[in-house]
């Protein structure tokens, strides 16, 4: 049977690292984080909550990772236990949080794109997600989204505008996935999983955003980390193998 490396951990974002953005595992990097276990302690950091990585990952995501950190690490999980929980709420309170929110909405109103759904603003434990677009959209318009937002630059100048508005909150903003960015307090970025790893020598991240203003780029970049830029889940396995795997 193998054996762990001590000390050693490997941890993945979820969109675009393990999973295609916004869609299920497929049965071979499922199979591929079973086997990796068994060489190395593996956990995962994602922006989204626990029910959209469950499904992702699976309904028993807590089961088959060792780590399980959502809304990158605010909500903390360790061997099937919570371990942790930040909130958004009491840190701004809820005078600036609706100040926040109702000039968000408003910008969003005067958005002239092609389509909009529901869902705009999705409040979480520990961070806002914000779409221009609407969470509510289907696939194929994420995709039209997307495509529209590399050109038109919907969600940067959005961001650019809400961080000058708010420069006095201590707010950070995140893009991220296909149609949405994520806002938090200062800090609260991906590096906050870190603080449940401090008996780890060596933490591994890989990620797909982790350019600047992308939300992996925090954790990449950090001094307690070894960043690995990420194309593809193929490209996760292919990487892993080398590094963890190979004889």
């Amino acid at each position: 049977m193998a054996v762990r490396k001590p000390g050693v951990i490997a941890l993945f974002d979820v969109d675009g690292t393990l999973t295609a953005p916004r869609k299920a595992a497929t049965p071979e990097m499922l199979g591929f984080i079973r086997e990796l276990r068994k060489a190395v302690t593996v956990g995962i950091v994602g922006g989204s909550d626990l029910s959209k990585i469950t499904e992702q990952l699976g309904r028993t995501v807590i089961d088959d990772y060792d780590y399980v950190f959502s809304e990158n690490g605010l909500v903390a999980h360790k061997d099937r236990t919570l371990i942790g929980t930040q909130s958004l709420k009491t840190f701004l309170g809820e005078e600036k949080l609706k100040e926040f929110i109702n000039f968000t909405l408003h910008y969003i109103a005067d958005l002239d794109i092609p389509i909009k759904r529901g869902t705009f603003i999705e409040f979480r434990s520990g961070m806002l997600n914000v779409s221009p677009i609407g969470r509510n959209c289907s696939q194929e318009e994420r995709d039209e989204f997307e495509r529209f937002d590399k050109i038109q630059n919907i969600r940067p100048k959005m961001v650019s505008i809400l961080r000058e508005k708010f420069a006095h909150f201590n707010l950070t903003f995140s893009i991220g996935g296909q149609i949405s960015f994520d806002v938090f307090p200062q800090g609260w970025d991906k590096t906050y999983c870190l603080r449940y790893l401090e008996k780890f020598q060596e933490i591994h991240f890989f990620g797909d955003k982790t350019y600047k203003g992308g939300n992996d780029h925090e954790i990449y970049e950090s001094e307690r980390t070894v960043g690995h830029t990420v194309t593809s889940p193929e490209d996760t396995i292919k990487q892993c193998k080398a590094l963890f795997l190979s004889p």
